[in-house]
């Protein structure tokens, strides 16, 4: 349960001139709580970010980014700690010095030092709130909904599930192939008949973030109130070339990377012969916990993604691409004569191949569709490729499988030398 939190006073200058103090209780009232907060701080620019934080009640700033790109400013984002710990974000858009955008984003803290997000709101240039977002939580504090508020603050009707249940069904057979990323929209029907499930009926994915049997697609690190949706558009590739394949879908543990132990190990036990992981990062500590555990997985083929840096992954490492595994197949993404796509990564050491991936035809979050582009969207073309060939060869080892991918592969012709280990393959779908 949450701690009682005791009234925050915040200082209402914008609103009231510097005259009074408006008392406004942040968890009976989250939304007139935001309100006050962004009109007390939306036009305050010209003010240290100590000034700012004095017109937040016993604010205490423990973050401050500014957005810069060629030599210009372009704004920031400050972070304040309330005496009741609670947190409040606030984001300032420019242009030219010139306001475009303010959010205010409310956090709370957990007994437990779990951060969970409340509600938003945004404003623009004349800092009259045109948007705002609140985020619901079940019992156990997890969020579970989305919804979207009006200018007034009150709910306009619409929503977006966070956490909702799978839908039942039955395993509809199949090669196994699991993805790791961000989740998956398994409520839609393109997905629900695809998901591998136990003889009860019951999905065999997990979701290795919330730690719960729902592993629905939602990235909320860069926002939890704008999350991005990932997961979906990379298996809505994976299984329309793979039509025979019945899908694991786990979502990866950001809060605690050492839980990629138990994901690579659930995958295993539901028999996934090949794993889809469009993922990576700069740090290495991160991916130490997977590594130990593909390893100890030879059964396994992991397709993994080269990421979209734009850079030489044998120069600059990638994880988990860049270590050296035999049973890891690392894709970029080309574009459609063979050539790397802007963006994509590369490294003739540590890149195995290029696939087509740009302009693709995926299937968006909300089941519509739309385009994707990237080594994210190599990786479910090349693990398809390889679910193919395992369903003709139910036999083949990791080794013999990925022998058979490389096959496919045309070797690199191109005036420099090549940017991956075993050149491209044309079409993933040419059986």
């Amino acid at each position: 349960m949450r701690a009682p939190i005791p009234t925050l006073l915040l200082l209402c200058w914008a609103a009231t001139g510097g005259r009074a103090a408006t008392q406004v209780e942040p968890w009976s009232d989250p939304l007139g709580f935001l309100r006050a907060t962004l009109s007390a701080t939306c036009s305050a620019e010209q003010l240290s970010v100590e000034a700012l934080g004095r017109r937040l009640k016993d604010g205490k700033l423990i973050e401050d980014t500014a957005f810069q790109a060629a030599g210009q400013s372009f704004g920031w984002r400050r972070r304040y700690r309330l005496a009741s710990g609670d947190e409040l974000v606030l984001i300032r858009q420019s242009r030219d010095g010139l306001l475009v955008r303010y959010t205010v984003e409310h956090f709370v803290t957990e007994t437990g030092a779990r951060r969970m997000p409340i509600a938003m709101a945004m404003a623009g240039s004349d800092c009259r709130i045109f948007h705002g977002r609140r985020v619901r939580h079940g019992p156990a504090g997890h969020a579970v909904r989305l919804e979207l508020l009006g200018p007034d603050l009150k709910p306009s009707g619409a929503s977006e599930p966070l956490n909702p249940p799978v839908p039942a069904g039955r395993d509809p057979g199949g090669v196994a192939v699991a993805l790791f990323d961000s989740g998956l929209n398994y409520t839609l029907p393109t997905f629900s008949g695809r998901l591998a499930r136990n003889s009860e009926g019951r999905s065999l994915g997990y979701d290795f973030w919330d730690m719960d049997e729902r592993p629905f697609d939602s990235h909320p690190a860069g926002s939890p109130f704008f999350p991005a949706r990932h997961g979906t558009a990379v298996a809505s590739v994976l299984l329309n070339e793979a039509p025979a394949a019945r899908f694991l879908p786990y979502r990866y543990p950001r809060p605690d990377m050492a839980r990629m132990t138990n994901m690579v190990e659930a995958a295993a036990k539901a028999g996934a012969r090949i794993v889809a992981m469009p993922m990576g990062s700069n740090k290495a500590e991160d991916w130490s916990a997977f590594g130990a555990a593909a390893a100890a997985h030879p059964e396994i083929l992991f397709v993994i993604s080269a990421g979209n840096n734009g850079r030489n992954i044998d120069e600059q490492a990638l994880y988990p691409a860049v270590l050296p595994l035999d049973n890891f197949l690392v894709v970029t993404s080309a574009d459609g004569a063979g050539r790397l796509a802007p963006g994509s990564n590369w490294g003739p050491e540590s890149v195995d191949l290029l696939v087509p991936a740009e302009n693709l035809e995926v299937v968006g979050f909300d089941g519509g569709p739309t385009k994707g582009s990237g080594s994210s969207f190599a990786v479910p073309r090349v693990a398809a490729l390889a679910a193919r060939l395992l369903a003709d060869h139910p036999d083949w080892r990791p080794a013999e499988l990925k022998a058979a991918v490389l096959r496919r592969a045309t070797p690199w012709n191109g005036p420099d030398s090549s940017p991956v280990r075993y050149g491209w393959i044309a079409d993933p779908t040419g059986d």
